[in-house]
């Protein structure tokens, strides 16, 4: 699991890099959250101009997702969050995307174009106190949502395999 994680992290690297982009995002970044361990929620300003509440997974398991338009391993992965979101909400998992795109255009144009429906915001100054970008992207981190806080159940840096998005609803 680190080799591929070390081979992922050094193909993003060199990607970015030869298409001028940003290997990572800026700012500061957090470690990823540990098991166990608990993240507040904050309201988040959805791409379509909708609000996001905590109120709304009151009891339910979100699936945090940091991602940029930008990236490669984004581009994979996110096709992945969407079938996952479209195929268990109605069962309670809820996705919430955060971008890390310099402009909100970006993001929504991105999702637009690409047919994307899982609710997203950007990752603002405001967001990142509550839930800071931890190291690394993709970055998904699935909750237990209990009030305006939830349960780390899972915590992952880096590209997924298409099968451990799927497996994410066993936190169901």
């Amino acid at each position: 699991m680190l080799k591929r994680r070390k081979a992922i992290a050094s193909a993003a690297a060199l990607a970015a890099s030869a298409l001028g982009l940003p290997a990572r995002a800026r700012g500061p970044e957090s470690p990823l959250p540990k098991v166990g361990s608990t993240l507040s929620l904050t309201p988040v300003t959805l791409l379509d101009a909708s609000l996001w509440t905590p109120a709304q997974v009151q009891g339910k398991v979100l699936v945090v997702y940091w991602w940029a338009s930008w990236c490669p391993f984004c581009a994979v992965q996110s096709p992945h969050i969407e079938a996952l979101w479209r195929a268990q909400k109605a069962h309670g998992l809820e996705v919430l995307a955060l971008s890390i795109d310099k402009e909100a255009a970006a993001a929504a144009n991105y999702m637009k174009a690409k047919g994307y429906s899982f609710p997203a915001g950007m990752l603002t100054p405001e967001v990142a106190k509550m839930l800071p970008k931890p190291a690394g992207l993709p970055v998904v981190v699935v909750l237990k949502v209990s009030g305006k806080s939830g349960k780390v159940v899972f915590a992952e840096a880096g590209e997924m395999f298409p099968e451990d998005v799927e497996g994410l609803k066993k936190f169901l």
